[in-house]
């Protein structure tokens, strides 16, 4: 391991800035959250990207969400297979484990892995369509997505299309899991899909009977 280093400079001293005044004005709480562990409220899937700051779009304070994040926010279908699924385990512990009430799937605007998958599909990526790319791999639970998205009118129309259904093929497969299922049929979970425009602060949510996303 001779070739890991230690941290850059600037993020320790962010580090014991943090330590001598957010942590040191909140000693208690965060001894609390220590010793009770964690009992959050809602999980959140949303994408690794670093604009998309969850936390601050809600005011949530440590301790309320489990966040999970990976590349356009996905949710892969219910397949023990036996493989390495960090987004169905991060699933199952929320929802058995920590019971949480609410399970959020936040997309947004300016996607990259969403603009990856419809460069994929539209055959302007090939080198994403090789066995070897993660990236790929893992779009292409984006691309039935891509085909219901045919009749947009330009790539920028289509591209918001293509981002809100991440947010719906998530969540349709959030309900392939038996425990998820069961946990919305009695009522003691609840799914929500948002959307949120970086550039202006919008934040829109799905709306199962319009079938479309509307502004909160």
């Amino acid at each position: 391991m001779k070739l890991v280093r230690p941290l850059p400079a600037y993020l320790v001293q962010r580090y014991h800035g943090w330590k001598a005044t957010t942590f040191a004005e909140n000693k208690s709480w965060y001894r609390r959250l220590a010793e009770d562990g964690q009992h959050p409220r809602a999980m959140v899937i949303s994408c690794c990207d670093s604009r998309v700051h969850v936390t601050s779009i809600f005011g949530a304070d440590q301790g309320e969400f489990f966040i999970h994040r990976n590349i356009a926010n996905l949710v892969p279908p219910y397949r023990p297979d036996g493989d390495y699924h960090g987004t169905s385990a991060a699933v199952e512990y929320a929802v058995t484990s920590l019971k949480v009430a609410h399970l959020v799937v936040l997309g947004h605007s300016g996607c990259g892995g969403v603009r990856g998958c419809f460069d994929m599909c539209s055959g302007h990526a090939p080198e994403l369509e090789e066995e070897t790319s993660f990236i790929g791999r893992w779009m292409e639970l984006l691309r039935p997505g891509y085909e219901r998205t045919a009749g947009c009118e330009g790539t920028e129309q289509r591209l918001r299309a293509l981002e809100q259904q991440a947010v719906i093929i998530s969540l349709e497969n959030l309900l392939t899991f038996p425990f998820v299922r069961a946990a919305v049929e009695e009522e003691s979970l609840t799914l929500h899909g948002l959307w949120n425009d970086i550039g202006s602060g919008g934040l829109e949510q799905y709306d199962p009977e319009s079938d479309d996303f509307l502004p909160i």
